[in-house]
């Protein structure tokens, strides 16, 4: 078993990580548009009450063209088409016209002020409305970019402010209390201390909000991780042992020995069935037992550690032993002879005609650990035991059973005084010791 897939699947794991992350972005901007839509159609509610008739027109005018950047912004990152500049554009629009829209005088009000003068009513807290919404998409560097843009607009809107003949913003610091009181009681007066002031905390709040943002993205990133390595893990333990290996680190590192049970089940004859069947027809049966064998496994609490071509292998007591690991080994190999003689039979697998399920399984000591190297390591199960469940498996050819289990898994089996142990002895026939290929000594076996 491939540690990459331990771990996630390493590089699609990280793809199907952003992309998940990349789909909660989207669904977060789609809540903020509608949130910030709600709070338009307030302002619009209050600026009813609030400023006199006809001056509401104007500013609902502004109003409508916020709702649509946002919602057009929405559409844009949804879009096929849409590119990541693009979302930043819209930022900047945004704080232009929040700009024009607080130091622009609304033409419809009846009485007459200089523009100058719409500083005086402290718009600014508003820049923070509008950055505080940027946080919802978990991109700090489109928060940076708010501060920045936001900066710069307002930076332009005061620039112009500055610019016009009328406006006083020159001061003598060593100008008496009396002096600068009547200077500040101008209406064109614009204190540049204060907008450097603001300028100032705005881009910092917005790298605050951009640190903010970038340790709840990595928080989010890594817990997706977490939960995806817990879900590959389910692909291969069971829950119990999953949830032990997705609690360690490095559960692997050292090797550990111990009793366990090791069963093999290939497909026979399906070498000349694939030479009359499609590639296609191939991949789809061997999906279909393959996922039929895993099943079984899983369901008695057993390992998948590897798919090899048209068969499996599977451990029961590993990563760590139990009690019933004999008992187990013993029940899938029963429950798999049986759920493919009827997965044979049942209409949908009609090409699975002519093949013919070997089972080999045995019981004893296994060491467990990784093997590689640092670059590629592999989750491996090693020793005798491993040979002679593979070789249990290659005799059902010469002895002309479904299955051949050995007696040391038998006895283990009844040892754990399992519910079943009893019956253990009646589902299979006692074969006698038997040659293996490759082992000088006979090995006592029972045939299902």
């Amino acid at each position: 078993m491939n540690a990459q897939v331990l771990d996630g699947g390493v590089n699609l794991g990280r793809l199907d990580t952003q992309h998940s992350l990349a789909s909660e972005e989207l669904a977060a901007q789609r809540t903020a548009t509608i949130g910030r839509t709600f709070a338009l159609l307030l302002i619009a509610v209050l600026v009813a009450f609030v400023s006199p008739w006809p001056a509401p027109l104007f500013v609902y005018g502004l109003l409508l063209v916020f709702a649509l950047l946002g919602w057009c912004a929405w559409y844009v990152a949804k879009s096929r088409w849409g590119k990541p500049w693009h979302q930043y554009a819209f930022v900047l629009a945004d704080f232009a016209l929040l700009t024009f829209t607080l130091l622009y005088p609304n033409p419809l009000v009846p009485f007459e002020f200089p523009p100058q003068f719409s500083l005086r009513f402290g718009v600014f807290i508003y820049f923070f409305v509008l950055l505080a919404g940027l946080a919802y998409v978990y991109q700090p560097r489109l928060v940076l970019w708010g501060g920045v843009a936001g900066a710069l607009c307002w930076a332009i809107g005061v620039g112009v402010l500055l610019s016009l003949p009328d406006t006083v913003w020159e001061r003598d610091v060593s100008a008496g209390f009396q002096d600068l009181f009547a200077l500040m009681a101008e209406p064109t007066f614009i204190d540049v201390g204060v907008f450097a002031q603001d300028l100032s905390v705005l881009l910092i709040a917005a790298g605050l909000l951009a640190l903010a943002v970038k340790r709840s993205r990595n928080i989010a990133l890594r817990q997706a991780a977490l939960a995806r390595e817990r879900e590959n893990l389910g692909r291969y333990f069971p829950k119990k042992t999953a949830q032990m290996l997705a609690e360690r680190s490095d559960p692997f590192s050292s090797p550990s020995e111990h009793n366990s049970a090791v069963l093999f089940a290939d497909l026979v004859a399906f070498t000349s069935w694939s030479e009359k069947h499609t590639p296609a027809e191939t991949i789809r049966l061997l999906r279909e037992v393959h996922g039929l064998l895993a099943d079984i496994v899983f369901r008695h609490n057993g390992t998948l550690d590897k798919f090899i071509g048209d068969g499996v292998m599977a451990t029961f007591g590993t990563p760590e032993p139990s009690d019933a690991d004999a008992s187990n080994a013993l029940e899938a190999m029963v429950e798999m002879a049986q759920a493919f003689e009827r997965w044979k039979q049942a209409e949908a697998s009609d090409q699975g005609q002519g093949l013919r399920l070997a089972v080999g399984a045995h019981y004893g000591p296994v060491v467990v650990g990784n093997i590689g190297t640092r670059e590629r390591l592999e989750f491996a199960v090693l020793g005798d035991t491993v040979n002679v469940a593979s070789r249990l498996e290659s005799a059902t050819r010469e002895v002309g059973c479904d299955g051949l289990t050995s007696a040391a898994l038998v006895a283990a089996a009844e040892a754990e005084n399992h519910r079943d142990a009893p019956n253990y002895r009646a589902k299979f026939t006692h074969h006698g010791p038997l040659k293996l290929r490759g082992r000088s000594q006979e090995i006592d076996v029972y045939r299902l």
